[in-house]
């Protein structure tokens, strides 16, 4: 099912990691090493990145920053974007954010 992001332009690669961050499968153009390390990667960011919405949500007092639905770490020619426990890997110049955030948050809840 997560295959299907392949399909996007400008995904290079995507993968599926438990709630403990074990890789579960990945897809595209890194070895199965970097693709650990990229599930390992987003786990960790999507912790990091839930203890700050909580923290952000306590201290503004404004509604609906936790959870975090997903997030997005922009480089200057690549991203790296997650929806729960799926991410992928993008060159900016050939992927439209939006849609690659849509198609994650899709499969997602599969």
């Amino acid at each position: 099912m997560i295959k299907r992001l392949l399909a996007l332009d400008g995904v290079m690669v995507v993968v599926r990691f438990r709630d403990d961050g074990q890789f579960v499968e990945g897809y595209g153009l890194l070895d199965a090493q970097n693709m650990q390390r990229l599930a390992r990667f987003a786990h960790d960011y999507k912790r990091f990145t839930q203890g700050n919405a909580d923290q952000f949500s306590m201290f503004t007092r404004l509604p609906g920053w936790t959870p975090p639905r997903g997030w997005i770490v922009r480089g200057r020619s690549h991203s790296a974007c997650c929806i729960g426990s799926v991410a992928c890997l993008v060159a900016n110049g050939e992927a439209s954010l939006n849609q690659v955030m849509r198609e994650l948050d899709d499969v997602s809840h599969f």
